[in-house]
């Protein structure tokens, strides 16, 4: 009896000691994460701000707010009518090159919306092909006829919606499928049109999955910098950039941020109050394939068109906009520089990538073994980084920093040593905000991995006298390399097409592809630009790659079933 006790005994004996120096950790990290927005919040409140806010609320914050509003108006319309109607399309019927349309309609997720812009303004511009073809044709001059200016509020929507439409897409499809079965079948049965029965039974299913999809494109349109910025519109991105660089106010900026960050709350609040109390399920027993309804004639051209044109206006088209630019106009980048570029970029990405893939595997597995409250507040705050804008981030980031620089120095002088600015603008804090910013993906990524370890693991491990520790790093980690690789990957690409905070947070005379591509782009150098944007386009395309083939094999599991 007493070599059967013993293990556990061990456990309990071991147990204590390791876990609080998990906890510890894992709320070290989590304070981390928080200490950006508590700074925000905390400068906005200082004494001696009501002026400036005063200052703002007469000049430039309406305008933000205004545009703001009609930015996730039209986002949100446009995603949406986007979204459901490729996934209603793809899911109902068959026709010409559905297969190939059900994965690649995915493919706007790898082009940044700032690339996607500079390639349109090249495009449509008064001097592009476009206008060009329609003064040649019709022998017109300026003024003699009306064309859309794409660099405008309505552009930058148009930009939004084509980019940002398979968040809705890919969350669409998925109710649809999951949830149609035979409903729709026994809809029709009952005398509705295929077009009743997707409003009255498909669209009330999938509403969540659509509200969530919305969402996501919401929070990305209030993060975004490069696009409204090219297309100057004076949104609140734009106002924390020129507040903090143009005028120097750091109060205006912490101000702006924290109104920003209202919006992103808001539309939070409003996904959520969209699904309210409704449950939706399934009342089989087991998933059902839906039923596609085979197109001819007319209609499958008109159903492969309306699957046709959302992939070439989001991908397509500016892919090769950029890719023929950079083939007949030549890039003066090429070559070295280039290589610095790309060389600097990776090296951000790859070392945010390694730190919030760790810090996410020790926060994940520390929820996973202690049920405490701490524990679990640490895991949620963790989780908030992706609702915040890069900028936000920044801003957040840059003034606790800077102020413990000017501490540190007046210390150092006070030594006889004069050493300048320690902290600000080095790579250590451009890493530190876009961890912040993108350990999101990498803890979502390490809490499926853990969910798919049985806790048997884990107590078969205790009962060999392993703390927890020991058990994450012989026991989990081996297990968990695919998932890893997966949260590490996503983090990579997230950093790469990362604009704003870089803006704000970059060492002197450092630059990324992303920053050069916005750089030359703001000065009309479209061209010599093609070439960093077209090599972040490439990047972003492994991750959806991997995603499609997993969209095809679900699609051929179902279809099967």
């Amino acid at each position: 009896m007493q070599s059967v006790t013993s293990p556990p005994t061990a456990v309990r004996q071991r147990r204590p000691r390791s876990l609080p120096s998990l906890r510890a950790l894992a709320l070290l990290a989590a304070a981390l994460i928080a200490a950006p927005l508590l700074s925000v919040a905390f400068n906005v409140f200082t004494p001696g701000t009501a002026g400036t806010w005063q200052h703002l609320l007469s000049t430039v914050l309406p305008d933000y707010v205004v545009a703001t509003l009609w930015l996730c108006a039209g986002v949100g319309t446009g995603v949406a009518l986007l979204g459901v109607g490729a996934a209603w399309l793809v899911t109902r019927y068959e026709f010409p090159l559905r297969a190939t349309f059900e994965w690649a309609l995915l493919l706007p997720l790898a082009m940044p919306a700032y690339v996607m812009a500079y390639a349109y303004t090249d495009l449509l511009q008064f001097v592009g092909p476009v206008q060009g073809w329609l003064r040649e044709s019709f022998g017109w001059r300026r003024g003699d006829y009306w064309f859309p200016d794409v660099r405008s509020l309505g552009g930058a929507t148009v930009m939004f919606s084509l980019v940002l439409y398979p968040y809705v897409y890919m969350l669409a499809r998925t109710a649809l499928m999951e949830r149609a079965g035979g409903m729709i079948e026994v809809g029709r049965t009952l005398g509705l049109s295929p077009l009743q029965a997707f409003c009255r039974l498909s669209l009330p299913l999938a509403r969540p999955a659509i509200a969530g999809g919305v969402a996501l494109a919401l929070m990305e349109t209030l993060a975004d910098y490069g696009t409204v910025s090219y297309f100057a519109v004076q949104t609140f991105t734009t106002g924390i950039y020129r507040a903090w660089f143009s005028l120097g106010d750091r109060t205006a900026a912490a101000q702006l941020a924290m109104v920003l960050l209202a919006f992103v709350v808001t539309v939070l609040a409003l996904e959520k109050l969209s699904r309210g109390d409704s449950r939706f399920a399934d009342s089989s027993l087991r998933s059902r394939g839906v039923l596609r309804v085979p197109l001819r004639g007319p209609r499958a051209a008109l159903a492969l068109l309306g699957c046709a044109l959302p992939l070439a206006g989001g991908f397509l088209l500016p892919a090769g906009v950029m890719l023929h630019m950079a083939l007949t106009e030549g890039d003066a980048q090429w070559g070295p520089r280039f290589y610095t570029l790309a060389g600097n970029s990776v090296l951000v990405a790859g070392a945010t990538a390694l730190l919030a893939t760790a810090l996410a595997l020790l926060i994940a597995y520390a929820a996973r073994v202690d049920k405490g409250a701490p524990t679990r507040w640490a895991h949620r705050i963790a989780g908030l980084g992706y609702a915040l804008p890069g900028s936000v981030i920044a801003v957040g980031v840059l003034i606790p920093v800077t102020q413990l620089d000017h501490a540190l120095a007046a210390l150092l002088r006070g030594w006889g040593l004069d050493a300048g600015l320690l902290l600000s603008g080095t790579i250590a804090a451009l890493v530190y905000a876009c961890v912040v910013r993108y350990l999101t993906a990498a803890l979502q990524a390490m809490d499926a991995g853990l969910a798919r370890i049985t806790p048997r693991m884990e107590q078969a491990a205790r009962t060999l006298g392993h703390t927890p520790a020991q058990t994450l790093w012989r026991v989990h980690l081996p297990l968990l390399r695919g998932s890893a690789l997966t949260a590490a990957l996503l983090v990579f690409i997230d950093v790469m097409k990362e604009l704003p905070a870089t803006l704000v947070m970059r060492p002197f005379n450092f630059d990324t592809l992303a920053t050069q591509a916005y750089t030359l782009a703001s000065d009309e150098r479209l061209a010599e630009a093609s070439t960093s944007a077209l090599a972040i386009v490439a990047v972003g395309l492994v991750p959806m790659v991997v995603l499609c083939r997993h969209i095809v094999r679900g699609s051929q599991h179902q279809s099967a079933a």
